[in-house]
């Protein structure tokens, strides 16, 4: 079994315009367009099972439309569970993640360098108070060198200020900035996810952080569209993993967190 915890999913007749948009954004070739029907297709080639889907809104005005579009691609698809997503210019925030609630998505995505905004900044507190209390899970993108918005002493920061929050950091905590991951979030009370990573990371520096902070704080992630399964799978057996650790990461953490 496996669980993809990190796929982005796009409307179809939007798809392709989005994902060049990130390709060119990273200046890199994404592998698809980001339909449902091309992510089915991909995981199944390594025998994923279910997604986390999500879509991260960059103005406030895209709230309510990705978290209603979200929302009918679980409906249309058993092998999703949906993440919403909110901004820090949404005003009613705390009616929509009751409204995420509803719905049945099991948390949010935000993405700093797509929304422009600093992790830490103080508009962002009432959002992660009420993120705390409700207990619904954030899924950020962490890190990127070439920004100043979600690096891991960043991340650190929102830790500090809201320790109850449940957060999980994609990218092993933060793309890029894995040394500084290392030495803000490792060991702290977060999550990491491990898409987009093994392409770039040093295996040994990933492998460190994995018996560092436990295997059971990760979980697999595809970044689809932007990456294969298959190739992203190939990338994964290259850690130094237990059977054990291999299987937590892969399906057991995410099972258990997303309550599947």
């Amino acid at each position: 079994m496996i669980i993809d915890f990190h796929a982005h999913l796009y409307p179809e007749k939007i798809a392709a315009k989005a994902s060049k948009a990130i390709g060119d954004f990273y200046n890199t070739s994404m592998s698809y367009n980001g339909t449902a029907e091309e992510l089915i297709s991909s995981g199944s080639k390594i025998g994923v099972t279910k997604y986390l889907v999500h879509s991260a809104a960059t103005t406030e005005k895209q709230v309510q439309t990705i978290n209603d579009f979200i929302k009918s691609e679980v409906d249309a698809h058993s092998e999703f569970v949906g993440f919403g997503t909110i901004h820090p210019d949404y005003v009613d925030f705390e009616n929509e993640l009751k409204r995420v609630v509803a719905m049945g998505l099991k948390g949010v995505k935000i993405h700093c360098d797509f929304q422009h905004f600093q992790i830490d900044c103080e508009k962002m507190d009432p959002i992660y108070e009420t993120l705390t209390q409700m207990k619904l899970p954030i899924l950020i993108h962490a890190g990127d060198q070439r920004y100043d918005y979600d690096g891991p002493k960043r991340i650190r920061n929102v830790l500090k200020k809201h320790p109850g929050i449940i957060m999980i950091a994609a990218h092993f905590g933060g793309y890029t900035e894995w040394d500084e991951a290392m030495e803000y979030l490792v060991g702290q009370n977060i999550y990491f996810d491990t898409s987009s990573t093994t392409w770039k990371c040093p295996y040994d520096k990933a492998n460190k952080m994995i018996k560092a902070h436990g295997a059971d704080k990760f979980f697999f992630g595809s970044d689809f569209p932007m990456w294969d399964h298959e190739d992203e799978m190939a990338r994964f057996n290259k850690l130094d993993l237990t059977a054990e650790e291999r299987e937590m990461i892969l399906y057991k953490n995410a099972q258990k967190f997303l309550d599947i």
